[in-house]
């Protein structure tokens, strides 16, 4: 019996060329694929999916939040996390979303196709430079909130026009800022902003 496969990649190219290698491995088929994360629960349960394959950045929903629905929703299906953005914080929160497995696309063919059959089985995989990386690195730091502000804060917004998006008053907002610069060792919002999102912490 073929593992069956979903794949979901809001570049077609790339579940195209993923698409392909894996359908070259005799025990695999790739029933399913889709460009959004808001469609991956209900293209996992129609096709009957056993492992899903995701991409972080989506239209729709990330790949981490796809993992936490498939996990919650379709019990027995595996998620597996195969991502350009090799941060620490984004392994770490993949895990805690419920995703078994997470691997960067330049995994070999070879190594991805292990990786596929390991989860399938109940094992965890996980790109071992990546562990290292998320252990050294320690938990996000950051509260919920601060995270909030900060993806706000990425566009250089001015806190009145912050302080509307996240429905807080400006004296909170900058609150929020100076505790997220502090814990990111940083001197501006703009660039704590830019820290925790290249640390995989927004």
């Amino acid at each position: 019996m073929s593992i069956r496969l979903l794949l979901a990649d809001d570049q077609a190219l790339v579940r195209g060329a993923l698409a392909a290698l894996l359908d070259l491995e005799r025990d695999m088929q790739v029933v399913a694929e889709v460009g959004r994360g808001d469609e991956v629960v209900e293209a996992a349960r129609t096709h009957e999916a056993q492992v899903c394959l995701l991409d972080i950045e989506m239209p729709g929903r990330s790949g981490i939040e796809a993992a936490r629905e498939v996990s919650e929703q379709l019990p027995g299906v595996r998620s597996i996390i195969v991502t350009t953005f090799g941060r620490p914080g984004y392994l770490r929160a993949a895990i805690d979303a419920g995703a078994t497995g997470f691997v960067v696309k330049d995994t070999p063919a070879r190594e991805l196709a292990e990786a596929v059959r390991r989860v399938h089985q109940g094992l965890r995989v996980v790109d071992p430079t990546l562990a290292t990386a998320s252990l050294l690195g320690g938990p996000n730091p950051l509260t919920e909130r601060e995270r909030d502000v900060l993806r706000a804060a990425l566009s250089g917004a001015p806190v009145a026009t912050i302080s509307t998006q996240v429905h807080l008053s400006p004296g909170t907002v900058r609150n929020y800022l100076s505790s997220a610069i502090r814990k990111t060792d940083t001197a501006t919002r703009v660039e704590a902003a830019r820290t925790a999102q290249e640390n995989g912490w927004l």
